[in-house]
């Protein structure tokens, strides 16, 4: 599973400044049970947007949001609540994040960090992958993210060594940067390109060590065990 935190809420106000009404978006699977974006997180986010003055146009919980297939399913229903929104919030991980913007002809926020626990992910279906580096940097980008999409993983920008839209480092990938600049361009979102992103805090993409003494890094990491050692019944005959 990824575990992923609530980014402050000043954050993400920040991110809705020229939006009047958003459409909030939860995860049934990892979210929920990190405490993030469960239907609960959900209904909690809404009554904050709508005391800090947004309008909520409506709101829904998808099983698992890291699969297309069940985010655009999941949101047929919703499809007037959605167009009357001038953005959409996502209480996920990057993956449930990057899925929803790829989906939602809409601008797409994170409202989650997702926080590396060490060790090995599963695979899943889909080209979305997150960095875990506990600093979202999603609303920049589109709903691309710069540090699995780019083989170099810049935060600032293409590399200029793209060749006809793809990678020189890895030529049958598309360069990561055009991507993101493809999806802002049709969104009417370029100006995001002047965003001045911080310096990546890499003490927020390594396991922070409280983590690893909870049950979920134990998972990822089962603790190696030693064979004992066990003497032989035969006792040796010297000669």
């Amino acid at each position: 599973m990824l575990y992923s935190e609530q980014k402050h809420f000043d954050e993400i106000i920040a991110y809705l400044e020229k939006d009047k009404s958003v459409f909030v978006v939860g995860c049934d699977g990892c979210a929920q049970s990190s405490g993030s974006g469960g239907p609960k997180q959900v209904e909690e986010m809404k009554r904050k947007l709508t005391a800090a003055g947004k309008n909520v146009t409506g709101t829904k919980s998808v099983d698992f949001l890291c699969s297309k297939a069940l985010v655009k399913s999941g949101l047929r229903g919703k499809v007037d609540q959605l167009k009357a929104a001038d953005a959409v919030l996502v209480l996920t991980c990057g993956i449930g994040i990057q899925c929803v913007a790829a989906a939602v002809n809409k601008p797409v926020y994170p409202g989650c960090n997702t926080v590396n626990l060490g060790g090995i992910r599963g695979e899943w279906e889909g080209s979305e992958r997150c960095f875990e580096c506990g600093q979202c940097l999603l609303y920049h980008t589109g709903g691309i993210c710069p540090l699995t999409a780019c083989t170099k993983s810049l935060v600032s920008g293409s590399c200029g060594g793209a060749n006809k839209g793809k990678c020189e480092i890895s030529p049958d990938r598309d360069c990561g940067w055009e991507l993101i600049y493809t999806r802002l361009k049709e969104r009417g979102l370029l100006n995001r390109l002047n965003d001045m992103m911080k310096p990546l805090d890499h003490k927020k993409i390594m396991p922070r060590p409280e983590m690893m003494s909870t049950p979920r890094y134990a998972l990822e990491n089962p603790p190696k065990v030693e064979t004992p050692k066990v003497e032989s019944p035969v006792k040796e005959v010297k000669a």
